[in-house]
């Protein structure tokens, strides 16, 4: 599952881990997405599987 909000399209940021000795390894920080049951559609009566982020479920962006 590719780590994107289909509502937003908020996807993994990158950077570098930063061991105590200053050594740097990369990592990513993924969204926390959620797969979620929404309506969708013109009329919003479709249900439909969404992946979305946890941001975007608290501000009401989906209709489950």
């Amino acid at each position: 599952m590719a780590a994107t909000c289909d509502v937003c399209g908020k996807g993994p940021g990158f950077g570098h881990s930063i061991s105590h000795s200053h050594r740097r390894t990369k990592r990513r920080w993924n969204p926390n997405i959620q797969r979620v049951r929404a309506m969708v559609g013109e009329a919003g009566k479709t249900p439909k599987r969404l992946n979305v982020c946890t941001s975007c479920l608290k501000a009401g962006k989906v209709s489950r």
